[in-house]
């Protein structure tokens, strides 16, 4: 029913776009421009899904080679915190990357126990950590070899404490006065 009243629809117009200038010539063009422009609207529905396009995803992920696993491995276990961003702490080259420091910042990591890798510096870097973690964006932080996410993660975890919570565990603040005292 659907289709009949579509070319029905699709005869009664009797000018088409320019893009369907390409048009036949002879007795009933018209008629059969028409019709093909009405086949061709209805085909990507008919189409069966076997032949349709496969998935991105499927597609574009291609896999690590194991010496830059291996590498991302070791730089991952550097340090029990480790910040994977686009620029040095002391310049960072994105916004995401500043706000990740600057958070690590306010919660008093120790430098000593913190290692931040440039991913601008190495291409195979770049590419690599986002498939080793499954996570598409950068800046990228680990703590204690575990995942912890990027900086919208990093910000929600700031604002509802749990950062704090995570960092005091594993040990990786800076040591107040009087702690080190006792």
């Amino acid at each position: 029913m659907f289709a009949r009243t579509f070319i029905r629809s699709v005869r009664q117009i009797r000018i088409l776009p320019e893009r369907f200038t390409s048009r036949p010539t002879g007795r009933n063009a018209n008629q059969r421009t028409l019709q093909n422009f009405a086949r061709q609207a209805a085909r990507p529905a008919a189409r069966p899904l076997a032949f349709r396009a496969p998935i991105p995803f499927l597609t574009q992920h291609r896999l690590l080679s194991d010496e830059t696993r291996q590498a991302i491995e070791n730089a991952v276990s550097a340090a029990p915190v480790v910040l994977f961003m686009k620029g040095t702490p002391e310049t960072p080259q994105c916004g995401f990357s500043r706000a990740s420091i600057q958070i690590l910042g306010l919660q008093g990591v120790d430098p000593n126990k913190f290692a931040a890798f440039n991913v601008l510096a190495d291409p195979e870097l770049r590419q690599g950590i986002k498939e080793f973690s499954e996570w598409p964006t950068i800046p990228q932080l680990y703590v204690d070899k575990e995942f912890i996410g990027g900086c919208d993660i990093l910000v929600s975890m700031h604002q509802n404490g749990e950062l704090a919570k995570l960092l005091e565990e594993k040990k990786v603040l800076v040591e107040a006065e009087s702690e080190k005292k006792e």
